[in-house]
C-alpha cells in the first residue's frame, strides 16, 4: 500500500481554518477580565476589614440591633465576595479554559464542575441572598425612620429576584438541563 499525499488545502478551506483558530483563540481575551475580578477580591477584603474594624470598636457601644445590622453587612460582603469567585472559577473553566484539579486535592470539588446552567442558578441565588440581607436591613432601619417608600422598591427588587430564579430553575428543568450541573445544588 503506498501512502497518498494529502491532497492541496484550498485557499477558502485555509482563510476558514484561519478564521476558527482566531475565533477560538479569542476566548484567552476572557482571561484578564477574570484578573480583574480577583482583584476586586481585594477590594471586597479592604470593605470587610473596614466593616470588622467598625463593627468591633463600637461594639460596647451600640445597640443589639446595630450589631446585627454590622453582621448583616459581613456577610453581605463575603456573599458577594463568593459570587465574584463562582464567576471566576466557572466563567474562566467554561469560556477559557480546563481547570486541571488533580495536583490539588484541597480544591473544593465545585470548582471544575459548574456548567453554564449550574452557574446561572449559583449567581441567581446568591443574588437573592444579597438582596434578602438588604430587604432585612432595611427592616432593621424601620425604627430609625427608614423610608418607606425605599423598603417597598427593596422588596419588590427583592421579590423580582426570587421570581427569575425561579422561572430560570424552571425553565432549566423544563428544558432538560436540571440535571447537568454536576455540582449538585
Amino acid at each position: 500500500m503506498t501512502d497518498k499525499p494529502d491532497p492541496p488545502i484550498s485557499t477558502t478551506k485555509r482563510i476558514e481554518r484561519g478564521f476558527e483558530t482566531v475565533l477560538f483563540n479569542s476566548r484567552w481575551l476572557m482571561a484578564p477580565f477574570y484578573f480583574g475580578l480577583v482583584l476586586s477580591l481585594l477590594v471586597l477584603l479592604y470593605k470587610f476589614v473596614v466593616l470588622l474594624g467598625e463593627l468591633i470598636l463600637h461594639a460596647t457601644l451600640a445597640k443589639e440591633s446595630d450589631i446585627i445590622l454590622g453582621v448583616l453587612s459581613l456577610i453581605d460582603v463575603s456573599l458577594t465576595g463568593n459570587l465574584v469567585l463562582i464567576v471566576v472559577f466557572s466563567g474562566y473553566e467554561n469560556f477559557v479554559s480546563k481547570i486541571d484539579p488533580r495536583d490539588h486535592p484541597d480544591w473544593p470539588e465545585w470548582m471544575t464542575k459548574v456548567d453554564f446552567a449550574g452557574l446561572k442558578q449559583k449567581l441567581l441565588a446568591s443574588i437573592v441572598a444579597i438582596s434578602a440581607i438588604q430587604v432585612l436591613k432595611a427592616f432593621m432601619n424601620l425604627d430609625a425612620g427608614y423610608d418607606s417608600t425605599k423598603l417597598g422598591w427593596l422588596i419588590g427588587i427583592h421579590l423580582v429576584f426570587v421570581v427569575s430564579t425561579l422561572v430560570m430553575a424552571l425553565s432549566d428543568r423544563w428544558g432538560g438541563h436540571g440535571g447537568d450541573d454536576k455540582a449538585g445544588h
